[in-house]
This record gives C-alpha cells, structure tokens and sequence, in this order.
C-alpha cells in the first residue's frame, strides 16, 4: 500500500491503463477486462485489475491533470513495478484535420510546465512516447476500418480555462494535433524510470470549430480507444 493506492503488492499488474476519471476506470475495467477485482478506493480513486486475452491489466484513475497523475504513476512505477502505463483519456482537437472521435496517438507531448520541471531547470526536455507502443497502437488502429487516427504531436496543458488564444494559433501553425492535461508528466516519468509509456487518446471537442461529442456517444467512441491501447500494450 502507498499513500494514495490501497492496493496489496501483487494486485496490481505490470501493464497500467490511466484514464483521468474514476468511473472511466470502472467503465473501462467492467468492459473490456475478464474478472475485475477493485484493487484501490483511496480517495474516490478507483482502480480495477483483471486480464484481456488472458493477460493481466490494471485499470487505474489518475485524475486531472499532471500533478495527480505525477503521483499515481510515480507510486505505480516505483511501489508497484508497472512497467507499461498508457493513458486513455479524452483531448479537444487543434488541427482542422482532427474531427470528433477521432483517435490521437501521441508521438510527443509539450508543455509550458510540468511538476518534473524543476529537475530540469533551464533544460528543455522532449517528452516522447514509447517506440513499441507507439507503433503497436498505430498498427492496432490502422486494422479498424471505421476509425479515423493521427499520429504526432499533443499539448499537455497545466489549465483547463486557458485564456491563451495567440498560443493556441502557434501551436495549429506547429502541427499540434490535439490538447489534454496529462501526457507530458507520464513521457517524463517514464523516460526517468525506463517504462514504457503512451497516451491514446478520442476527441471529444474542437478548439477550432467549438464542437462537442454528446455524452451519450462518448463510451461507445471511447471504446476504440481502449481496445487500441490494450493491443498495443500486448503486441
């Protein structure tokens, strides 16, 4: 047990999903995985672990946010042994390109800040996905005849409210494809570690034309998500 996960040494797995919300980890956990056990209620936090295809998957909420997934995965790399984290969480999309549920597959994720910056002072560290995963989930997608992925680079914010319209335009004129608040702290952390970590991600909304996915369509396009990361993670 660590401070915010209640779980026992051997319950959770060496492969972790992180959705941001709690409920998403049920959702996800009582869906897609055989058997799921609630391995962790600390702080309305849940976390569930089970197995896909025979392999065994932790499914645990990190909340919003880079300082709450700081702690969740640096607890579930260092305490518990995971040694593959992917992020399935939703992003507001950038580029005219990117519509409503598609899938994003972050290459790289920058930042204004993170919690690791500190660490790195001046230093401009290029937070970057895991080769393996990325290109597993690339194949994993690219094998579903009715899902629409891009792959590149994301923004993780450190705000939800931005109020940075010219930053915004830089980051369209820069490619970005998409923005979330997490992705940036999980590549760094990983990197820091030597885990292996992605984020695979569904957009929900669009900066660019104000677009929104209704909730009753948001489950059923995150499904996609989920199954392309649980692929990967076991190609």
């Amino acid at each position: 047990m660590t401070i915010h996960i209640g779980a026992q040494p051997d319950e959770i797995a060496e492969t972790v999903l992180m959705p941001g919300d709690p409920y998403r980890a049920k959702w996800a956990a009582e869906t897609f995985l055989e058997n799921p056990v609630c391995i962790n209620e600390v702080r309305g936090m849940l976390g569930f672990t089970g197995t896909w295809n025979g392999h065994r998957v932790t499914i645990q909420g990190s909340g919003m946010g880079m300082p709450s997934l700081s702690i969740y995965a640096n607890e579930l790399i260092r305490d518990y042994g995971a040694q593959t984290l992917i992020r399935i969480g939703s992003c507001g999309g950038m580029q005219d390109k990117v519509g409503l549920r598609d899938i994003i597959i972050a290459m790289t994720a920058s930042s204004i800040s993170t919690p690791s910056n500190s660490i790195f002072r001046e230093f401009n560290f290029a937070p970057s996905a895991d080769w393996s995963l990325l290109n597993a989930a690339v194949a994993a997608a690219g094998r579903r005849d009715d899902v629409t992925t891009h792959v590149g680079g994301i923004y993780s914010s450190d705000v939800f409210y931005d109020e940075r319209p010219d930053l915004n335009e830089q980051m369209v004129r820069h490619g970005i494809l998409g923005v979330e608040m997490e992705a940036a702290e999980l590549y760094t952390l990983a990197a820091r570690y030597g885990r292996r970590a992605l984020a695979v991600l569904t957009v929900s909304d669009h900066l660019g034309t104000g677009d929104s996915m209704p909730s009753d369509q948001r489950e059923r396009s995150f499904g996609d998500m989920v199954e392309i990361a649980l692929e990967a993670a076991f190609a």
